[in-house]
């Protein structure tokens, strides 16, 4: 998925699992907060550095991985 910008992963960060912007907040931080019942103004005021943005960004990202198919590979 191309067009999500604010999702980074870098393996001396977080062990290399999708982060928001290089930091050390990850996407399943900020989805299991959702989840949970947290509001983005919530979410935004318990982890001040981030923005709308990034939980927008964050809750695309999982919808997109949740959507993703894994094929077997065909030996021939």
């Amino acid at each position: 998925m191309n067009d999500l910008k604010r999702i980074t992963f870098d393996p001396n960060v977080m062990g290399g699992k999708p982060c928001i912007r290089g930091m050390r907040i990850t996407v399943g931080t900020i989805v299991g907060l959702v989840a949970t019942g947290y509001t983005t103004d919530e979410i935004l005021e318990a982890y001040p550095h981030l923005e709308k943005e990034d939980v927008r960004e964050a809750l695309a990202y999982a919808a997109w991985r949740a959507e993703e198919i894994e094929l077997p590979l065909i030996r021939s």
